[in-house]
């Protein structure tokens, strides 16, 4: 099941790459919204998280039981394991809010978004720093888990990378709060 979950990962990662550079060209203004391949990228994506979801508690109980069995559950020692369990969840709670924000609707053929004011503009921020948290602490893990030999190579280029397009999808938002300031 860990090797399922970390292919799964991984493809998450790469849907989730493509959907935050697009994205974040759309909530510019740089390239137009309403791409029905990025939308349904974006949902085969959304089924992939949940899954990845179910599998990530599936683990956790398990793991939470052997720990129990052991009599050592060592609470306090694993700061690291906690981080990524909470953090997935957190990412979780603000995909949804993801969801509900940009889930616009067609009138007349037109597609139109939810107002995006201060309290949408928070949650996608912390949404950018949850992932960053949640794939930053499960990176060296899931090169493990793929059987990836020699990553520490491009470990810092990967991080690098990764950083740069959180970094983007947050200006991207920020763009779009201010752009609706005008409007």
């Amino acid at each position: 099941m860990r090797k399922w979950n970390a292919l799964l990962s991984m493809e998450i990662l790469v849907l989730f790459l493509i959907h935050g550079i697009m994205g974040g060209f759309q909530l510019a203004g740089i390239v137009p919204g309403g791409n029905p391949v990025l939308s349904t990228l974006a949902w085969i994506m959304a089924a992939m998280i949940a899954a990845h979801t179910v599998i990530g508690v599936i683990l956790t109980v398990q793991t939470l039981k052997a720990l129990k069995k052991s009599g050592a559950p060592y609470f306090r020692e694993n700061h690291l394991f906690w981080t990524r369990r909470i953090s997935g969840f957190a990412v979780m709670f603000l995909i949804f809010s993801h969801l509900l924000i940009f889930m616009g609707k067609s009138e007349q053929g037109v597609y139109r978004l939810s107002l995006f004011g201060r309290l949408q503009l928070i949650t996608q921020i912390l949404m950018v720093l949850a992932i960053a948290v949640h794939v930053l602490t499960n990176i060296r893990p899931l090169m493990t888990a793929l059987g990836v030999k020699g990553y520490k190579d491009f470990f810092v280029d990967l991080l690098l990378i990764l950083s740069v397009i959180l970094l983007l999808c947050g200006l991207a938002f920020v763009v779009y709060f201010l752009r609706w300031q005008v409007i």
